[in-house]
């Protein structure tokens, strides 16, 4: 029985730990070859392995900076060359800070702005290019809710996350003529280990918010795009999904 993504050549970057992670690991269980990025060398060797054993697939580590752009060039040149195709691209990476609009930081809120919607956009605009020639492909962004609603004291995120959703529109309708789909996944609270973490005595009270009173998994984050990389969502673009279990801003 054929999987859902059987053969998609697939980028996705920031894949060594929590939401990425999971979506790399759906990704090779539907059959993709995947390609998983992170900054830190050797950070995936180890559980790429596992997962390409496991699903019967290929999982490779691609360690650079995605800021860097020569570097981002040299690694999207060498899926190219190594599959001739690119189907899928998954803009996972990012960062994130808890700052009120009196203590931001603009050295961080310069930084922010260059992994979460610089380094986006030139990814989308290499990767773009092949899928143009191929005629086909899909890139799914990560958003956030608070992208879309907003949220106190959270200004510079959801500036960078509302930059990432008119991105995501902007270039659904260019790329629309080339069967290029663009499309973002908006999630609430996730329950992976760095937002444990920061939840601890500061936002636990927020759960009260979450209409299905808990936090997402990660896996129902991947859930998600993998719906956007398939041939299941063929017709869908430019649209922004939220994955939040009725979450209230």
């Amino acid at each position: 029985m054929r999987r859902l993504l059987e053969n998609k050549v697939c980028l996705i970057t920031g894949a060594a730990k929590g939401i990425g992670k999971s979506i790399a690991e759906k990704f090779a269980k539907d059959g993709a070859i995947v390609y998983v990025n992170d900054l830190k060398y050797g950070k995936m060797d180890e559980w790429s392995k596992i997962i390409s054993e496991k699903y019967k697939t290929k999982v490779i580590p691609l360690y650079f900076d995605i800021c860097d752009f020569d570097e981002a060039k040299k690694a999207i040149i060498q899926i190219k060359k190594e599959q001739k195709r690119i189907d899928v691209l998954v803009n996972n990476a990012g960062i994130i800070t808890y700052e009120l609009l009196s203590l931001i930081d603009f050295e961080k809120l310069r930084k922010m702005f260059e992994v979460n919607v610089i380094a986006l956009i030139h990814l989308m605009q290499l990767v773009s290019k092949i899928m143009i020639r191929q005629k086909n492909g899909s890139i799914i962004n990560m958003a956030s809710i608070v992208g879309v609603k907003g949220a106190k004291g959270q200004l510079s995120y959801s500036a960078t996350k509302g930059a990432v959703l008119s991105i995501t529109k902007s270039a659904a309708k260019e790329l629309a003529e080339y069967n290029i789909r663009v499309n973002a996944i908006a999630p609430g609270m996730v329950a992976t280990e760095r937002f444990l973490n920061e939840i601890k005595g500061r936002f636990e009270d927020k759960l009260e918010n979450v209409g299905m009173k808990r936090l997402a998994t990660p896996e129902e984050i991947a859930d998600a795009y993998t719906f956007f990389a398939s041939d299941r969502s063929k017709y869908v673009t430019g649209q922004v999904l939220g994955v939040e279990g009725s979450f209230t801003i």
